[in-house]
């Protein structure tokens, strides 16, 4: 799915991830945690080929990432479902119209997919919104449609930055409940967060791989990848 060997990134003059290796296998659950700053998000964009490593291998679907066109990353991209920190969404378009705009973007008519947008909405708990503006959901609201917008291409990774960091404890646990059931049906899914409850929840109900950056290498359980 995602492979990165020996990756390493950095702003400028300094290194923020050295060495990082890891693999996102079919079907596999990870959490990425680490202090702010330890380059978390980085890591993120790296896995969907938005950033390109220093040095290293990136692959996406077995594609070395360097050897990959504009057209070839945005193919890959549609495999990805990214839930971004900021949530950002068009104001001037409606819940419905938001997230259908990967669909739109990759070229496919948006009539095509309504029904599946139903049903995508009426999962995440949104389907009294459909017509909504952005400015009027809540943070839980807006969360929940920005994972309907990165699911709603069926992609096979689903990779969410800080999903649950402005929300209530409440919202967080049916967060994860939606991506717990998207790991059930097959998605490989990685979780960037400062949550240790949130993992502790997850542990109970999947198999939980926990990913820690410290000092800008990537450990696991508390030995060196």
């Amino acid at each position: 799915m995602i492979e990165l060997e020996e990756v390493t990134y950095g702003y400028g003059a300094g290194t923020l991830l050295s060495g990082i290796s890891l693999k996102l296998a079919p079907g596999s659950f990870h959490f990425l945690t680490g202090p702010s700053g330890s380059g978390k998000t980085t890591l993120l964009k790296l896995c969907y080929g938005d950033l390109v490593a220093g040095q290293g291998r990136v692959a996406l679907f077995g594609q070395d990432v360097r050897n990959m066109d504009r057209d070839d990353v945005a193919l890959a991209r549609r495999r990805v479902g990214v839930v971004h920190q900021d949530c950002q969404f068009l104001d001037h378009l409606s819940v419905a119209e938001n997230v259908t705009l990967p669909v739109i973007v990759a070229g496919r008519a948006a009539s095509g997919v309504e029904s599946d947008l139903d049903d995508l909405l009426g999962w995440v708990g949104l389907s009294t919104q459909k017509e909504a503006l952005p400015p009027e959901l809540s943070g839980g609201e807006r969360q929940r449609a920005a994972l309907a917008r990165a699911v709603i291409m069926s992609p096979d990774v689903i990779l969410a930055d800080e999903p649950t960091g402005n929300v209530d404890w409440e919202m967080s646990l049916r967060l994860l409940t939606l991506l717990v059931e998207l790991n059930r049906m097959g998605k490989t899914v990685m979780i960037a967060t400062h949550d240790m409850n949130l993992i502790r929840q997850a542990k109970a109900q999947v198999a939980v791989r926990v990913l820690r950056i410290s000092n800008q290498r990537l450990q696991l359980a508390g030995a060196d990848l």
